[in-house]
C-alpha cells in the first residue's frame, strides 16, 4: 500500500516542543536531532511533561550546532552553542545513559523559566532500543515514532472537541492507512529509508497537555482507555500509533510516499 508522508516532527529537547520540518535524515537513532537534548534534575533523572507541562512551552531549533530556544515564560531566549562539556551519569525512566553537561548559563536559563534546579544535557553513548535491536538517544523507548491522520479523526469523532496532531507528538504523520492502518503495518519502505515498526505505542498523561498552553485535562486519555487498551509484555496499556527502529537510511521527505505492508 502507498501512503503519504502528511508530515515529519523533530524534538531536539526530550519533552519539549515540536520543530516540524519539510525534510529529514533518518539515522540509525531516529530523525536526526531527534531528542538530542535532554533536561535533568540535579540527581540526573530526566523531566519531563508527565511533571512538569511548562515544558510543553519551550520551542527549541536546533541546526546541529546552535540551540535557539524560545518560550514565553521568558523575556529573551536562550542561545547557546553545542558543546562537549564534562560527561554525567543520567537516568530515562531509571534506565542509565550519559549526557555531555551544556554550561552553567544554560542550566540557570532553563532553571529560571521552569522554576525548579535542573540542568540541560547532549546525548552520548550509546542506548539500546528494548526490541528489535535497534538504538536511540533520548526518546522514551524507541527512535522512531508514526501515527496516521486517519487514526486520530477517528478519535476526535469519538469525543466533543478536536485535538491536533501535535498532542501525540508523532515523528511521522502518515495519511493513507484508514483508521488504525498502522497497527497492522510492520514495514515503510521509500527509495532511501526503511522502518521497522516494533511495537504499539503506550499512551500516559502526556497526550492530555495542551502543547501550546500547557493546560491538562482528563481527554484524550480518558477517551482512548475506552478503546486502545491492550497487553504488551506482561501489562496493560493504552496504545495509539506505533513505534519503530530504522532498517535503511536516508532523507524522508513530507509529501512524500512509502509503501506500508
Amino acid at each position: 500500500m502507498i501512503v503519504i508522508v502528511a508530515g515529519l516532527n523533530v524534538f531536539p529537547i526530550k519533552s519539549a516542543g515540536a520543530v516540524p520540518v519539510a525534510e529529514a535524515e533518518l539515522t540509525t537513532d531516529g530523525l536526526r536531532h531527534d531528542r538530542e537534548y535532554m533536561l535533568v534534575r540535579p540527581d540526573g533523572r530526566h523531566l519531563s511533561q508527565r511533571e512538569v507541562p511548562e515544558l510543553a512551552l519551550l520551542r527549541p531549533d536546533y541546526d546541529g550546532v546552535k540551540l535557539v530556544v524560545h518560550t514565553p515564560l521568558a523575556a529573551s531566549p536562550l542561545v547557546r552553542e553545542a558543546v562537549d562539556g564534562p560527561p554525567l551519569d543520567v537516568t530515562v525512566h531509571r534506565r542509565p545513559c550519559q549526557g555531555m553537561d551544556q554550561g552553567d548559563e544554560a542550566a540557570e536559563w532553563f532553571s529560571e523559566v521552569l522554576g525548579l534546579p535542573c540542568r540541560l544535557v547532549r546525548f552520548a553513548g550509546t542506548r539500546p532500543t528494548a526490541l528489535g535491536g535497534g538504538t536511540l538517544t533520548y526518546a522514551d523507548g524507541y527512535p522512531v515514532s508514526v501515527l496516521s491522520e486517519e487514526s486520530l479523526d477517528d478519535l476526535n469523532r469519538r469525543m466533543d472537541a478536536r485535538l491536533p496532531m501535535a498532542r501525540f507528538r508523532p515523528n511521522i504523520v502518515l495519511r493513507g492507512l484508514g483508521p488504525y492502518g498502522e497497527d497492522s503495518v510492520t514495514r515503510l519502505r521509500g527509495d532511501q529509508v526503511e522502518i521497522e515498526l516494533i511495537r504499539p505505542c503506550g499512551r500516559c498523561v502526556i497526550v492530555n497537555t495542551d502543547q501550546d498552553t500547557a493546560r491538562r485535562s482528563s481527554e484524550p486519555l480518558r477517551a482512548l482507555a475506552r478503546y486502545r487498551t491492550e497487553r504488551f509484555g506482561g501489562t496493560r496499556e493504552i496504545m495509539f500509533g506505533r513505534l519503530g527502529v530504522p532498517r535503511a537510511l536516508g532523507a524522508l521527505r513530507a509529501g512524500g510516499e512509502l509503501t506500508a505492508s
